[in-house]
Parts: structure tokens; sequence; C-alpha cells
């Protein structure tokens, strides 16, 4: 490429304004759009002398001097002073004499050069010129513009490209390919090689139809092949003769032996980068490329450089703006969505808190129904499937909640299948009737009835389970007609209408169970408390003299006749509590309630609650315990209660059979139905016998009676027990400790629950035979439902009776009397009279051993006889 010197030297200059002529072709461009000048007489320049060229440092002399100055005077450097002092005249003549296109050229030119780094690339020039050959490329830029129309469809087509293929994985090798095609095309190459740097391994490879070519890369340094260097030093290089060139042993680097002429150009982003390296070449037949071709590939690889930095920023930026429109979308869409959602928040929270009946409920649907669409009435019909009927009790709301006396108007019906609403009723189809009079389905009959003009109507069925329980109508958008929007926030709110309407029924069927319970807890109440002649029977009765004879652990209270019981009740509570002030009438009428309230089972029965009252009366009296008086209160009442309304069944069998109370209570069954009953006898008027007790103590004494009746579960006692025996095993029983205080009240419960274990050995064994028949009966119910009852409760093995007492007093009985014993000695009679019983059964148990293997050796021998 020749250097600008060299052309400035030999170009004939355009002329300078001044006094000399110009040519008459002089005024402007010509119409193929290339620049000519024109020669012109020499101009002779005023006010300024000839500089020699050894003195063109010295700028004075040149503007100083006054003769006229011929155009042969000037030189290079002169010029360029001139310029650079009078640029307004530089100014001038470019706005008048030079045409947009020459403009455009320059613009190009100097880009082109500042992205190349014009120090370097004069630099390389110098060491690599064309074939031995040195021009600038400037000498062939002035017909540029013959390429113009060719570069506008090259540039088109590659953005096009870039624009579609950008956000591929290989969308830039596919457009690269595309401008080494158009580049192709607008030199006039017989055909190119197209290469992509890798930065990773310092490599540029060789690209074929959009893709990489792996086994054609090379390093990228100086002196190797054309491609390598152009990658190396970021510069065009433009050979004649590619054969002759010995500066490139590997020439082009593939296979095109018949290349003679090449133009070798790297592609630039507008940081610098080399994104990769483009070959045009020509064999013999097009001739070599000239400086101009040369330009125009360079400016076409220059552009479409920045537009692969631009398209993949535009592309990155449709990316994102395509997601941002998608968000913009979403976020819309859960704005209505939340909207909607605080709205039906709103109706659930106005409804649920506020199920008084039907008729509310339905109001409040059918005003925030008219808010939600925009409507001017609403109605809400119910299905009526005995009837097949549609019905409203309450119809046409407008302007707001009706007052309670328009509520009361007459119900409006009309059969199922009529109507707007029949027709939804009917198919569960959702309607949107933007004009009601001009629908065969709609009923005129309701505007003629209620005298209301009916235009555009929303309906939409309302489900539960699956079955339509009503339909509710919107009539009349105020501000048009119902949306598609509408349907969908009315589909929704039909659902919360639904659940609403399910609720209010349920809450009437639930207010009229409850009004029917307590109609039955009245009646049951009144048959289950005393009669007055009952307490005027036991107010009739003589009290016993002394109790002194009944405060023994050997003491029988199944002696004492069932009209005597209650008066030794009354008479156990003024001894055991005389510092307390009770209503006598109130403790009556409560004593003889319970006694009422206990069934006529075999064992767990008045009797037996009397009995474990009784030993719990000894116990309080006789030993050496330190209870406060709340808590001997609270243990003979929960005592004398401990088994009310006993059904004469285990725990275990109330689940088996799936019992309501084992459904109400999951553990303790019978125990926690004891202390309700309990508390319910309490509530009764004329019954509560702690009313004399302040707010805290009763509360107190009602946690330790049920404290203690849940005690008196077996399935308690074991970890009660193994609490209590660690304690005292320890010596650490403290009667200061609360805690300490409820296990021993639990023992307790247990030991007198099981008072007649420890009894003399005839009442034992005629309570055994009681308890047993209760026992035997609920077997026998096991067996008639088809389950097999445990052995203690099987008739049929009443023989294994003494084995199954030894058992149960090995098991139970002993440990809790021994463990009694241990933290308040004086109970010891009670482990005595159980350890007496022991030996008892045991007697009996080896008995029918003896006579069972008797039994077994004789049916032996009559076997072998």
């Amino acid at each position: 490429m020749s250097s600008p010197t060299r052309q400035m030297n030999t170009r004939r200059l355009p002329p300078l304004p001044g006094k000399g002529k110009r040519g008459a072709g002089s005024k402007g461009p010509s119409s193929n759009h290339t620049k000519s000048y024109h020669k012109v007489p020499d101009m002779i320049i005023t006010g300024f002398s000839p500089i020699p060229s050894n003195h063109h440092g010295n700028n004075s002399s040149f503007f100083n001097h006054d003769g006229p100055l011929s155009i042969h005077d000037l030189n290079r450097e002169a010029l360029i002073q001139y310029l650079n002092h009078n640029p307004e005249f530089l100014d001038t003549y470019v706005l008048t004499h030079v045409n947009e296109q020459q403009i455009e050229n320059w613009y190009l030119r100097k880009t082109s050069h500042l992205s190349h780094h014009t120090t370097d690339r004069q630099k390389t020039s110098e060491q690599f010129k064309l074939n031995g050959d040195s021009h600038h490329i400037s000498d062939n830029f002035t017909h540029f513009s013959k390429y113009t129309s060719q570069i506008h469809t090259t540039k088109g087509r590659v953005a096009h490209v870039l624009s579609k293929e950008i956000n591929h994985p290989s969308g830039r090798h596919i457009a690269l390919s595309e401008l080494a095609s158009c580049v192709v095309k607008a030199v006039h190459a017989e055909g190119c090689n197209l290469y992509a740097t890798d930065a990773a391994t310092q490599e540029i490879v060789l690209i074929r139809g959009g893709k990489i070519v792996n086994e054609n890369r090379e390093k990228i340094c100086d002196r190797v092949s054309i491609a390598a260097q152009v990658a190396y030093s970021k510069e065009t290089t433009r050979l004649r003769d590619v054969t002759v060139d010995h500066r490139f042993p590997n020439g082009l680097g593939v296979a095109c032996n018949r290349s003679f002429s090449v133009i070798v150009l790297p592609i630039m982003d507008e940081d610098g980068n080399v994104l990769g390296v483009l070959e045009v070449y020509r064999n013999s037949r097009f001739g070599q490329f000239s400086e101009g071709e040369e330009e125009v590939a360079s400016f076409l690889l220059l552009w479409s450089g920045i537009m692969v930095d631009y398209a993949e920023v535009t592309g990155t930026i449709l990316a994102w703006g395509g997601l941002l429109l998608q968000y913009a979308e979403i976020h819309s869409n859960m704005t209505k969505q939340r909207k909607l959602h605080e709205f039906l928040l709103t109706v659930t929270k106005s409804i649920f808190q506020d199920i008084v009946s039907m008729d509310t409920v339905i109001m409040k649907i059918m005003n925030y129904a008219q808010k939600l669409v925009n409507a001017d009435r609403a109605s809400l019909f119910l299905v009526d499937n005995q009837r097949h009927e549609l019905y409203a009790r309450i119809f046409d709301i407008g302007n707001g909640i009706l007052s309670q006396a328009e509520t009361q108007q007459r119900e409006i019906r009309f059969p199922i299948d009529k109507g707007v609403a029949g027709h939804v009723a009917s198919s569960g189809q959702i309607l949107n009737i933007p004009d009601a009079y001009s629908d065969k389905r709609f009923n005129r009959d309701v505007d003629l009835q209620t005298g209301y003009h009916t235009k555009t109507i929303l309906c939409m069925p309302i489900y539960i389970r699956g079955n339509i329980i009503g339909v509710v109508q919107m009539v009349n958008k105020l501000d048009g007609i119902f949306s598609r929007t509408d349907e969908e926030a009315f589909e929704t709110f039909a659902v919360y209408c639904g659940l609403a309407l399910h609720h209010a029924k349920l809450y009437e069927k639930i207010r009229r169970s409850e009004q029917k319970y307590r109609v039955a807890i009245e009646v049951l109440s009144y048959h289950n408390q005393c009669t007055d002649e009952e307490l005027k029977q036991l107010r009739s009765l003589q009290h016993p003299e002394k109790l002194e004879a009944i405060t023994s652990y050997e003491y029988s209270p199944w002696e004492i006749s069932d009209v005597q019981k209650p008066i030794f009740v009354l008479d156990m509570f003024k001894e055991l509590f005389t510092s307390m002030r009770f209503d006598i009438s109130d403790l009556s009428r409560f004593t003889l309630t319970v006694r009422k309230n206990y069934r006529h089972v075999p064992y767990h029965n008045w009797v037996h609650a009397f009995s474990v009252a009784h030993s719990m009366y000894t116990v309080i009296k006789r030993s050496n315990h330190q209870f406060t008086s709340t808590e001997c209160l609270a243990l003979f009442v929960a005592c004398l209660c401990h088994d009310l309304d006993h059904r004469g069944k285990t725990n275990a069998f109330m689940v088996k059979s799936a019992s309501p109370l084992a459904a109400i209570y999951s553990t303790s069954t019978m125990e926690h139905h004891h202390f309700n009953q309990t508390v319910a006898i309490l509530q009764h008027e004329g019954h509560n016998i702690f009313k004399h007790l302040t707010s805290e103590e009763y509360k107190q004494v009602l946690g330790d009676i049920k404290h203690c009746i849940l005690a008196t579960d077996l399935a308690l006692f074991f970890p009660n027990r193994a609490r209590l025996k660690e304690i005292a095993d320890k010596n650490e029983f403290s009667w200061s400790i609360q805690e300490h205080r409820r296990l021993l009240m639990a023992i307790f419960m247990t030991g007198c629950d099981l008072c007649a274990m420890h009894k003399p050995w005839e009442i034992q064994l005629n309570l055994v035979y009681v308890i047993m028949e209760e026992f035997w009966q609920q077997g026998d119910e096991e067996k008639s439902q088809g389950f097999k009852p445990m052995p203690m409760m099987d008739r049929d093995k009443q023989n294994e009776l003494p084995q199954l007492e030894v058992g149960f007093i090995l098991g139970i009985c002993l440990p809790c009397y021994e463990l009694l014993a241990q933290v308040i000695p004086s109970t010891k009679p009670m482990l005595d009279g159980t350890i007496a019983n022991l030996k008892q059964w045991q007697v009996m148990a080896d008995k029918n051993k003896e006579e069972a293997l008797e039994a077994a050796k004789q049916e032996n021998n009559t076997e072998k006889a």
C-alpha cells in the first residue's frame, strides 16, 4: 500500500480559493457520484512567499511574505500549515464542493484507521508490501461509490441474519458465514475462508457452513500463514500473488492451491478484539484485487463487527424485554388476582363470621356479588329437589342490604326447567346474555312479578359436592355488558357462595340439633335428679349415733342398707370436714342424685361407690397424712363419683365396640365420662356443694377431683406407681411438694377402688363372684359380636378363677398396698388383708391344679384301658 507522502507529491491538488479561476466543470459532483478535479490555470496567492523544503519548520516566513504565491511554490507542509491556521476555509470548501459520498468515504477511512491502530499498520505495511509494491489505499478510494448499492444490500442481509441467529448457540458463526458470502459477492472473489478465534487456546479455527471444523486449527502467531499473521497483527493484508510470496510458508493454510490474489482481513469488535479472520481469494482468471475492493471488504467487516456486538446487546435487550413484558403481564394478572383474593377474603370473613341464618348469608352473598361485577340487581335461587322448583325468599337486591322488614316478602317459585336460572340449574352451564328479551330462555314472568326491566344477565350455578344447590343471577351491568373477566371472577366467587350456603345449612342443622340437645338434657336432668319425695325421706332417717364402728379397714360397708347409705355419706362429710360450711340441703340433693346416676350393673354401682368412699374415709381418719382440707374433700368426692354412669364394660370394650364415648375420649374413656357426669351434677340447681369455696379453691378442688377419678384407670396406675416408688426408695418423699402429694393421691384412689381385695376372706370371696359376673356378662356380649374375650371374662373358664385372682393380686394389689405402707405405715392393714386373701386364693389355685392333674391321670388311664 502506498504512503500518504508519495500520494501528495504526485497527485494534482484541487485549487485553493484565491485570485485564480476555476474550470467550468467544478460546480459539484458528477452524476456517477465520483469526484473529479479539473485542471485550472496557476493560482496566485498574495501575501505569501514560497517556503523552501529545508525551511518548512519556519512558519513565519511563509505567513509573512507579501509577494504573490504560485501554486507551484506550495508543498505539503505549507498546505497543512495553511489549513491548520485557516480551518474556516476548509469548512467552507468541504460544505460547498465535496459531496456526501466523499464525506462518508473520509469518515470510513478515518474510523478504519483508528480501529486498526494506524501507527502499527503503517509499520506492518512497510514490512508486508503487496509483492514489493506499495500503494496507498486512497488511490482507488475515489471509486468506492460504485459499490454503494451492493454494500447496502449486504448490510441488510447481514443485519437480518444477525437479528435472527445471534441468540442461537452457533448464531455468531452463521452470521459471520453470511457476512463472508456477502463480501465474496461484493468484491467479486472466487471464494473465501472464514476463521473464528478461540481465545482460550489462542488459535484460529476454520468455519464451514456456519459450523466449526476442529481439524483445521492453527496457532495465532507471526509469519506462518496469512490468516494467523492477520489475527496476530490485527491488520489487513492484500497479496497480488500468494505463490511467489515466501513470507508465509503455509500460505492460506487450507487446500486453496489455485489461489493467487488474496485479501485477508481481521473481523474485530468495537473494543479491538479479533472475532475472526476472513480470506477472500481469486485465481488467475479474475485478476488481482484492487485497493478499492480492499476498502469495500474492510468497510463491511468493520461495520459487521460493530453489528455483531450490537446484535448481541440487542438480543440480550430483546430477551430481557420479552421477559419484562412477560413479567409485566404476570404482575398485572397477579394484581388482578390479588384484588380478587382480597375481595373474596373480605367476603369469606364477613359471611363465615356472622352465620346467623340462611337468609343472612344469602343477603351477604347477593350484595357482594353485585359489587364484584358492578351489577344493578342480584338474585339467588335455591333448588327444591323434592318439588323440582327454584325458589327465592330474598329477591332482586338493589342499592345495598335490605332491611329486616323487606326480607319478609313472599317466596317466588317457578319450575326448575323454566327461564335463564332454570336452564343454568338444569344444565350447569354458565350464561352471559347481553340482551335478555332476545333470548328465548328468559322468563318474562319474573319481570312481571317484580316490575323490573331486565337487560343483561350473568347467571352462574352453585355447586356443593358436585350437585347444584342454587343459582346466582346478576342483572343489568351498570357500565355495559358483562365481560369474560366478570365471568371468571364470578365463577370463582360462586365457589365461595356454595361453601357459604353449605355452611349456613350445616349451621342451621347444628342449631336445631343444639336445641334438641338442650331439650334432651333438660328431660334427662329432670329424671336424673332426686325427687322431693326422696329428699324428704332422707331427712326423716335417723343418723347413726357413732361412726367409730365403721372407721376400720376390716369393716364391711356392704352391710349397710341402700336406704341408709346416703345418711352415712352425710355423716362422713360432717365428720371429715367439720370446719367447712356445707349447705345440708345441697349436700343431700347431691348425694341422692349421685346415687340415682349409678346404673344397675352387677358391681360398678352405687354400692361399690359407697364402699370406695368408705375406704377413703377410713384412710383419711386413721392415717397420719398431711393432705390439705381441699385435697381431702377432692379425694372423698372423687371416690363417691368415680364410677358415675358406669355401663359395666371396660375401656377396651368401649373402643372395640366403637362406642360414642370412645369417639369423644380417646384415652381413659369411662374415667373422663365419670368426671364429666360429676361436673354436670354439680351444675344442677341446688347441687353445688362447693359454693362456699372461693374461686381459686373451687378451681383447685375440681382439678384434684379430675386427677383422682382419672387415676382409677389401671392403665395410669403403673406409671404413677413407678414414679412414686422411685421417690420413696430414695427417701425423697416430701409432703411440701405438690407433685409428691398428687402421686400419693392417685395411688390412694387405686387402693380404695380395690378395697374389696383386703377385706376379710368371706367378704372378699363373695365380692369376687359379683365382680366376675359383670366381667362374664361383658365376655358373653363379646362372643355375641364375634370377639374372643379374655380368660378373666370368659364364663367357660370359671374354674381358672383362683389362678386369675392370684395373678391379679400379685400384679396390681400387692404392689399398690406395699407402696402405700412404705409411704404411710398406718395403711399396713390394707397390705396385711391382701396378703391373707392371697394365701387363700393360692390354696384354691393349688387344689385346682391337683384336681386337674388327677383328672388328667384318670383320663389317661381310661384311654390306655
